[in-house]
């Protein structure tokens, strides 16, 4: 088994402490081969699975069906911004029983502090390679949001990382991508994320500093990547194991996977999408190169180089950049302002909600495709700013404030159960019943997970109040 050769995942939790990451397998200390896979389950997802030695902390799990002890697996270890460990897995799950990877998804590590995050994230590497065979060649990080900043941070620090997949945000401000630490890296974003210029210039500079890279979009807003992007995440980290030597080649499987690339670009190219299609036919390309014979892509990607809107397609992107600041910026102006003086905040959040929904007027009634992505990604990123300043103050226990903030948060969009439940929540603690109740019936209507809106509507201590209200009940009766 590969040992690396500092033996140990470093990675500094604080300015002040430092702290080691390090899983048993990559400090020399090999797993008990004996009790690898003892109470775990293979071919099902496990929503929650205690960390022996740390039993506050628990993960999301997927072992594929055929796992077993006699090889060494690749592992994806995947963080999710509010801790639902849940979510990445089940999204990758199909993929990784296809393409033999563990998933596994941190119950514990969310938005904050990164104390918590590293603490997590070792909780889960201790555990996992204690208790399973893993392949130290074949170690991943996934997150999304700022749990893709996670990931990214970890795998800088650690320089043990085969790759990366990130979704909806990219490295953290204070570590960009640096020649120093290169591993492959998946972007995935949503065509209406408000971090989709973001995504789009850590592609260039990924492409400067020389790390593997592919960009991948679909349509949606800020959120996990759907499951066939997942799909070709893994796909692709296959590739580029087969290029790296980690994993022995499989010429059908390359071929394969060559044909849908150069199907996924020709659909760009018969879309109307000449722009898109050049950029997926060279990084198809690049690729494919070692691989196999990608002339075909290259010369794909030639042929539509010359056209007028493949050349301006850069420039035209950079200017919906700059739109989408300029939508925003007196917006969050305003936001930052909304939590100083009280005398004021009143008259302050009256001009602010007037401009949000003015805002989202306009992309309701916006009838050219480009502008609506603009419009939308200025909405989207409006929505998170908001959320993310109320649940700050919320956490201060300044709770009317952030139900000013969570309730922007609902103008931007009001069928995002996340503000609604957040609004709600604020709503009970500042005693406006009927507001939470509303807000609750709303975001009941709305939710795609109506178990776990249950599950959360028992357990949310701001509710307590309300548990004998018919109408709360009606909620919980009515999932």
């Amino acid at each position: 088994m590969r040992v690396y050769t500092d033996n140990v995942w470093k990675v500094l939790i604080l300015s002040s402490t430092a702290m080691i990451l390090c899983a048993p397998a990559l400090c020399g200390q090999a797993p008990d081969t004996n009790n690898l896979a003892q109470g775990l389950q293979a071919g099902v997802l496990v929503a929650h699975e205690t960390c022996v030695a740390k039993p506050e902390q628990s993960y999301a799990l997927y072992l594929p069906s055929h796992y077993t002890t006699g090889q060494r697996w690749p592992i994806i270890y995947a963080f999710d911004p509010a801790a639902r460990g849940n979510v990445p897995v089940e999204l990758m799950k199909d993929a990784a029983e296809r393409h033999g990877y563990i998933v596994v998804g941190s119950n514990n590590s969310r938005n904050g502090s990164w104390k918590g995050e590293a603490e997590a994230a070792q909780a889960m590497l201790e555990d996992t390679h204690a208790r399973l065979s893993i392949d130290d060649r074949g170690i991943y990080f996934a997150g999304f949001s700022g749990g893709a900043r996670v990931a990214a941070q970890i795998a800088q620090r650690c320089k043990c990382a085969a790759g990366v997949l990130l979704n909806g945000a990219g490295f953290s401000p204070g570590t960009p991508p640096s020649r120093d630490v290169t591993f492959a890296v998946f972007s995935a974003v949503g065509s209406f994320d408000f971090n989709y210029p973001e995504m789009a210039r850590l592609d260039e500079k990924l492409e400067e500093t020389g790390f593997t890279h592919v960009l991948r979009h679909f349509d949606g807003p800020h959120q996990w990547a759907p499951a066939s992007l997942m799909e070709e995440a893994l796909a692709w980290f296959r590739l580029v194991a087969m290029k790296q030597n980690r994993e022995p080649r499989d010429d059908s499987f390359v071929a394969a996977q060559t044909a849908k690339a150069a199907a996924r670009a020709h659909a760009l190219e018969q879309s109307g999408d000449p722009y898109a299609a050049w950029h997926e036919y060279l990084q198809a390309a690049a690729t494919f190169d070692g691989l196999a014979d990608a002339t075909a892509l290259r010369l794909a990607a030639e042929s539509l180089a010359p056209q007028k809107s493949v050349r301006d397609g850069t420039k035209r992107e950079k200017q919906e950049f700059q739109e989408q600041d300029q939508l925003t910026s007196e917006i969050s102006s305003g936001l930052a302002a909304l939590g100083g003086d009280a005398v004021t905040r009143l008259d302050t959040r009256s001009q602010i909600e007037q401009k949000i929904i003015d805002l989202r007027e306009r992309a309701a009634h916006e009838k050219r495709p480009e502008k609506v992505r603009v419009l939308r990604r200025a909405l989207n990123g409006i929505l998170v700013e908001a959320m993310e300043v109320g649940e700050e103050r919320l956490d201060a226990k300044d709770i009317t404030v952030a139900k000013d903030y969570f309730q922007l948060a609902t103008d931007a969009d009001p069928d995002s159960v996340w503000a609604l439940s957040s609004l709600a929540t604020a709503c009970a603690l500042t005693g406006d019943r009927k507001g939470a109740l509303e807000a609750l019936r709303h975001a009941g209507e709305k939710t795609k997970d109506s178990a776990a809106f249950s599950a959360w509507l028992n357990k949310e201590p701001a509710f307590a109040k309300l548990r004998e209200d018919p109408q709360f009940r009606a909620l919980l009766a009515n999932p």
